[in-house]
């Protein structure tokens, strides 16, 4: 049923029927690692109604939205903006690169341009998450009085502090650190007038459950709050129904979000599972790849063996100070070099458009961590590649 990856993709569905039980075994089935990508959509073929003139924005918000090369909107935009501008409780069912951070940040902008004494929490579950919607709020707002600051572990506390003590309009963040800070009377929750949740579920996979109720209790129940989410299970729709106000729902689920990758595996002996690597990276279609090794020293240890053999790679993983990951994602996302190796710590929140092949090196722990873990490819419109190592 397997073969071996020798250039070129032959890939086989699984015949299988496989429940969610087997998802979580301690070995994953390699079959679950092989699946065609079938033909979609494009996000923008997607019906929409509306143009971003439609929405009555603020003329320089409208201008940095055609700079940044947007051209109508994406079907989540289409839908959700309106509803925003609004002031309504809003329920996004959407997957990643379908638009969704400009969806929520372009009436939220054009709120705190008509009122600046908008203040508004948004929070991710991840450092890398969050800096990516800062940096994409930021990228809106040339020419506007917008003022944005990050909260995120990791990074340094006295910086975050004087960013937030001048009063932006905008903290983003995580809640770990979002919560230190309120209990440092750096953050005054009682100030919020929007809360936005982003990725939900993947919060929730990663135990901050208390910390967003207590987070969500000390805002005003008079709060506007946008809740997003790629899935909708039993407890994420407890904490609707407490942190929602008859929300306006939308589901924008064009496909599973590992639809148009192209899955395959490579067996190899664990001894040479190194050099197969190498040689798979020397090929001309690996562009931009994105290597998963289980622990940091695996990662390190590959990133060191193949730069040695001259090709441009880098290591990500939670040893690092947070700068430097920083550093290392700013240079990856600006093809400074094009292989990164890394923990599970990337497949969080990293949001880069153009790597062509996930590589499981270190096979994932469960089914759901892999799914994470593709996805970092075939992001938006593009066709993405992943190959598991088996032995």
């Amino acid at each position: 049923m397997y073969r071996q990856y020798s250039g070129g993709f032959r890939s086989h569905r699984p015949t299988n029927n496989f429940r969610r039980s087997h998802f979580s075994a301690q070995k994953i089935n390699p079959s679950l690692f092989v699946k065609a990508a079938s033909d979609f959509k494009k996000i923008e073929d997607l019906a929409t109604i509306n143009s971003f003139a439609d929405f009555n924005l603020h003329p320089t918000l409208l201008a940095n939205i055609k700079t940044k090369g947007f051209i109508s909107p994406t079907s989540i935009q289409d839908q959700a903006i309106i509803p925003i501008l609004e002031k309504r409780d809003v329920l996004g069912i959407a997957d990643t690169g379908t638009g969704k951070t400009a969806a929520f940040a372009i009436p939220l902008i054009n709120r705190i341009l008509k009122n600046p004494s908008e203040r508004i929490l948004i929070m991710a579950p991840t450092r890398e998450l969050a800096m990516q919607i800062k940096q994409d709020i930021r990228s809106l707002t040339p020419g506007l009085l917008v003022y944005l600051a990050l909260a995120i572990g990791g990074a340094h506390l006295r910086e975050q502090i004087i960013d937030i003590k001048r009063g932006p309009h905008i903290i983003v963040g995580t809640p770990g650190r979002i919560k230190d800070l309120n209990s440092r009377h750096v953050i005054d929750f009682s100030r919020m007038t929007v809360l936005v949740l982003d990725e939900v579920d993947r919060m929730l996979d990663m135990g901050f459950i208390h910390d967003i109720k207590f987070i969500t209790n000390q805002i005003p129940k008079s709060r506007q709050t946008l809740f997003f989410s790629a899935t909708v299970d039993r407890k994420i729709e407890s904490l609707i129904g407490t942190f929602l106000q008859n929300p306006v729902k939308l589901s924008i689920k064009t496909q599973s979000s590992a639809a148009h990758i192209e899955q395959d595996i490579v067996r190899v002996s664990r001894a040479l599972k190194e050099q197969k690597l190498q040689e798979m990276m020397a090929l001309p279609e690996f562009k931009k790849v994105l290597v998963f090794g289980a622990t940091q020293r695996t990662v390190e240890k590959l990133s060191i063996s193949l730069s040695a053999k001259g090709f441009k790679a880098q290591s990500l993983h939670g040893g690092k100070p947070q700068n430097k990951r920083t550093q290392v994602i700013k240079m990856y996302r600006e093809n400074v070099f094009n292989i990164l190796v890394a923990t599970d710590v990337a497949a969080r929140g990293l949001d880069i458009a153009d790597i062509t092949h996930v590589i499981n090196y270190d096979q994932p722990n469960n089914y759901d961590d892999y799914i994470h873990r593709i996805g970092r490819t075939g992001r938006g419109d593009a066709r993405g590649f992943a190959l598991t190592f088996v032995e």
